[in-house]
């Protein structure tokens, strides 16, 4: 064989494998942003269980009562009380739900009956170009992240990361909720202040990982979920973006790995920020010997990207939660640990 042609086979294998070993975080660039309307009172918001199995028909009525309480009309999806196993029914059932609140006319809004576990596994079925072409807010947390960050990528569409049926709606939550997807206001979240009886605030504190102020298109939600679809078509490309995390009752080695996973995969590179929001029942057991704390965990992998980075907002498995719009452009102050939303996200 000519040393021409073996030099230019041993580069292209050397190309190939190169190919090869690149991370692969996402299918493709994600279409256009689309947003959907707001809603008004007496619009009809679909009651859906893409995830998790609902045992009590009370759970359904309560998420009726809610929004019923907002001044909407409800419509309950076929499948809601259906069960197999710790699942809302069967794969297809539950994503046919998603496609028939997409689908009606009627229905402006879907709100997500709870998590658990069970959103990734109905991603494939789910109708992305109908969602797109039909655009309706759609809201929950924690499991729900799979399907909020699908649509995101795949149609879109703006998502939001906020209250599900089964959550609670004191008067923190709803405001953010109200004045996000009804009101139309690009609003800023910020940790609310409460001193209760002591000289200084102990809850509910900004932690900066790296201050300064950095402007990007908001996506996240639960780190479990997230970074167990890392490597399918169902997330966002990262460039540019402000990564929002939350998670719950996780060790914080796992939280290492999961973060070593997003950091190994790519997905860190070129955020232009980062905010973590609590990771509630987390902290390392009294007895645990020589545990890194979370802060160590999230400075390690955070604070070598130079970006603006603060933990510790209202965002995750809490009594006081914001609704964080996914694909929305923002700005945050690490220092001020506040989110400031640079254009509506709803029509």
């Amino acid at each position: 064989m000519p040393s021409s042609r073996r030099r230019f086979l041993k580069q292209a294998s050397a190309a190939s494998l190169v190919a090869a070993l690149r991370p692969v975080t996402t299918a493709s660039r994600s279409p256009d942003l689309v947003k959907p309307p707001r809603l008004h009172p007496g619009d009809t918001v679909g009651i859906i269980a893409p995830a998790g199995a609902v045992y009590r028909p009370v759970t359904v009525q309560i998420a009726r009562e809610r929004m019923e309480a907002l001044g909407m009309q409800v419509r309950v999806g076929e499948h809601v009380l259906d069960r197999r196993g710790y699942l809302a029914g069967t794969d297809e059932a539950r994503a046919a739900d998603v496609n028939t609140m997409f689908a009606a006319p009627e229905v402006r809004g879907i709100l997500c009956l709870r998590g658990g576990w069970g959103c990734a596994r109905m991603l494939p079925y789910v109708d992305y170009e109908q969602a797109r072409a039909n655009p309706k807010v759609v809201f929950g947390y924690s499991d729900i992240t799979a399907l909020l960050l699908a649509l995101y990528a795949k149609s879109g569409l703006v998502t939001f990361h906020g209250p599900t049926g089964v959550s609670t709606w004191n008067a923190f939550s709803l405001d953010y909720y109200r004045r996000l997807v009804i009101d139309a206001e690009p609003l800023t979240m910020r940790n609310p202040t409460r001193l209760d009886d002591e000289l200084v605030q102990e809850d509910d504190r900004v932690l900066p990982i790296t201050n300064g102020t950095a402007r990007g298109r908001l996506a996240g939600g639960n780190l479990s979920v997230l970074s167990a679809l890392v490597g399918t078509p169902y997330l966002p490309g990262w460039e540019d973006h402000i990564l929002f995390l939350e998670d719950i009752g996780e060790a914080v080695y796992r939280i290492d790995r999961m973060m070593t996973q997003l950091r190994l995969a790519g997905v860190l590179d070129g955020l232009a920020g980062f905010v973590f929001g609590q990771c509630t029942d987390c902290e390392p057991d009294s007895g645990g010997y020589g545990s890194l704390t979370l802060g160590e965990v999230l400075a390690d992998h955070v604070a070598p990207l130079g970006i603006p980075a603060w933990r510790g907002a209202m965002i995750g498995h809490l009594r006081d939660k914001f609704t964080v719009p996914l694909g929305i452009e923002a700005e945050i102050d690490a220092e001020a640990g506040t989110i400031r939303l640079l254009e509506a996200a709803v029509a």
